[in-house]
């Protein structure tokens, strides 16, 4: 998340190109989004496979999200001067054309505002969500916007352990078939990343370049590290 929030922070400041990432989370962790203030006190003390959850906050909004068997998703550029919901589509267009070539077919999400009761991002499906033809959710996106920049980020869903969803949000996960098992998980990954990857060039009609932070950078993105951290509250005396 540190990376994300330097990284929004360098193109408002015309400090570096649009950027499109995907990434996937070791250790698993569940983030929190920028204005939830109210989660569980055992969400502190998750255990999965014998190692705990990080809890984390995202810089974009939204509601909390688990990410284990996920492959997440952040895309930087230029705000627009329209509504966040046309934001949303002119972005999640790309994701849709690239789905489609790999096989799923995803339409947006029509949940009202009645999603911020929900612990769980992914409980609902609003307009700024995919989901699959059978109504599950199968890509949630959240936003932060700058004076002149954008960070959109999501989280797919591709080999989620149901229990644990159901254990954290005591709810039933709301997806009915996982795309991957564990084996398959790393060559899945890598197709659909290069497929995204190809998909947002031709759709934004650009080119991509792979490029490592430097030392200095990563040095300066460290330092944010600190404010995407969730710890307990500290008691009241």
């Amino acid at each position: 998340m540190a990376i994300d929030a330097w990284l929004f922070k360098q193109f408002e400041k015309g400090q570096h190109q649009p950027i499109l990432r995907f990434y996937t989370w070791y250790p698993y962790a569940l983030s929190l989004g920028h204005l939830q203030k109210q989660w569980p006190a055992e969400w502190h003390n998750l255990i999965y496979q014998g190692k705990g959850l990080d809890l984390v906050r995202r810089p974009t909004g939204g509601r909390a999200v688990l990410h284990q068997g996920d492959l997440s998703y952040a895309l930087i550029t230029s705000a627009s001067t329209g509504k966040s919901w046309g934001t949303y589509e002119k972005i999640c267009n790309f994701l849709i054309q690239g789905w489609q070539t790999l096989g799923i077919e995803l339409n947006y999400g029509s949940a009202g505002r009645g999603y911020i009761h929900n612990p769980s991002c992914f409980n609902t499906a609003t307009a700024a969500d995919l989901v699959t033809a059978d109504g599950s959710k199968f890509i949630g996106s959240a936003q932060r916007k700058g004076r002149n920049t954008i960070l959109q980020h999501g989280s797919m869903i591709l080999s989620t352990d149901k229990g644990l969803f159901q254990e954290i949000f005591e709810q039933p996960a709301p997806w009915n078939t996982s795309l991957c098992n564990t084996q398959e998980q790393d060559d899945w990954i890598a197709k659909i990343v290069d497929t995204l990857t190809e998909t947002a060039k031709q759709y934004f009609g650009i080119e991509l370049v792979t490029q490592p932070f430097t030392d200095l950078e990563w040095q300066d993105i460290l330092k944010l590290r600190s404010l995407y951290e969730v710890r307990l509250p500290v008691p009241k005396l």
